[in-house]
């Protein structure tokens, strides 16, 4: 019956990404295959395990079954779920804590990691399971926060002796490297990697490199194996199935976030509370723009920067086209503009900036009236050293 259930599986992951999820504005990409299908080559390693499964609504095998849902309809014995930032369900806010609960159709004890402690489970959580599976879909930027809670539990994994899978899934800006190397007096929830904000690397390369420069506590190891992505290069275009978190509504808003998320760190508004996040920026006093918008409270925006306040600003649903959008990379120009328009000084950075950018000089040239070209020339030699420290785990053709 295994057997049978498993080949019924295989046969719909051959179809996966047939067509984009109800109410999602995704359309798919079914060449190329996340780890979480090659289930041939994970499953051996649960067979006779205790797993428990670090994953989100993103997680998936096919395009409409979950890796939870499989792993429990082959018999494996799944004994909890981790759940990062935004909820197993991913529909809490950004930072918003999230309690442990039950998996309702499963029955499965749902450990938070977002609750306020630190976003590592208590030893007594880890001893519950044999092997850990990290399913999570990343979107390539240092300060998306899954990162970091793959790391926090590699760590966890290293000091309590237990392995850990990561099903690999591609990143959608793996095409680039752009900004600078995390100076770790910065070092923070939105940064824990002396990587650029841009790495170019999927979780899985990104996991054996924090193996490989013993980034871990103590430069401990981590029992890690990656199941990699098939038909996958950091040249590829992939369009995610769903979205990964509640303000990341499409592919538009991920190529947009590299360079609007510094936003978050001023008194502008990004379009937190309307549908099209991370596609605009805007506020009551900005002068001399003729588009404008108001946030309102939504689900995953419950109390959005600018709440109920008209803003006028700047509409980029459009235009510039995707292509020019990759191609600028992180573009500080859009901050840059609002800055100057307010013209508040001091008043419009807060003390988040230094996080997310990750380097002191970043706010002094702006308010020094460098350009984003400027600007960008500053890190290029961090971009260029990172290619070459990142080499040797790269698992796919660059």
């Amino acid at each position: 019956m295994k057997r049978i259930l498993l080949t019924l599986l295989l046969t719909a992951v051959a179809a996966c990404g047939t067509g984009p999820q109800s109410g999602v504005r995704y359309a798919a990409t079914p060449e190329i295959l996340p780890g979480a299908t090659d289930l041939e080559a994970y499953l051996p390693l649960l067979e006779g395990k205790r797993v428990s499964i670090l994953s989100n609504q993103t997680g998936l095998v096919a395009h409409d079954r979950h890796v939870l849902d499989t792993l429990l309809s082959l018999g494996v014995n799944v004994v909890s779920i981790f759940s990062p930032e935004h909820g197993f369900r991913g529909t809490a806010d950004a930072g918003e804590l999230v309690g442990s609960s039950v998996d309702g159709p499963t029955g499965v004890p749902i450990r938070s990691l977002y609750d306020g402690k630190g976003g590592v489970p208590s030893d007594e959580a880890v001893s519950e399971f044999d092997v850990l599976l990290f399913d999570l879909q990343d979107v390539g930027c240092r300060f998306y926060t899954y990162n970091v809670t793959m790391g926090k539990m590699m760590g966890v994994c290293a000091k309590l002796g237990k392995k850990m899978i990561v099903l690999d899934r591609p990143n959608p800006i793996g095409f680039y490297v752009d900004g600078p190397i995390l100076d770790m007096k910065y070092k923070s929830g939105v940064g824990w990697w002396p990587i650029p904000v841009c790495h170019g690397m999927t979780l899985g390369e990104l996991a054996q490199m924090i193996n490989g420069e013993g980034w871990l506590p103590d430069g401990a190891r981590c029992d890690l194996t990656v199941i990699k992505c098939r038909n996958y290069t950091h040249q590829s275009r992939y369009v995610l199935p769903v979205k990964p978190s509640p303000n990341i509504p499409d592919m538009r808003s991920v190529y947009l976030y590299p360079s609007l998320c510094y936003f978050e760190a001023t008194p502008v508004s990004l379009g937190r509370g309307t549908d099209s996040a991370f596609q605009m920026y805007g506020h009551p006093n900005m002068k001399g723009y003729k588009f404008s918008f108001t946030p309102r409270s939504i689900e995953g925006a419950k109390n959005p920067p600018q709440l109920d306040k008209e803003c006028w600003g700047v509409d980029l649903r459009t235009e510039p086209s995707d292509e020019a959008v990759n191609a600028a990379g992180i573009n500080l120009e859009y901050v840059i503009d609002a800055y100057r328009n307010l013209n508040l000084d001091d008043h419009f950075f807060r003390s988040f900036f230094e996080l997310l950018i990750g380097r002191d000089y970043v706010r002094k040239m702006i308010k020094e009236g460098a350009s984003a070209d400027e600007i960008k020339a500053r890190w290029a030699d961090d971009v260029a050293a990172f290619k070459e420290q990142r080499k040797p785990y790269l698992l796919y053709e660059e």
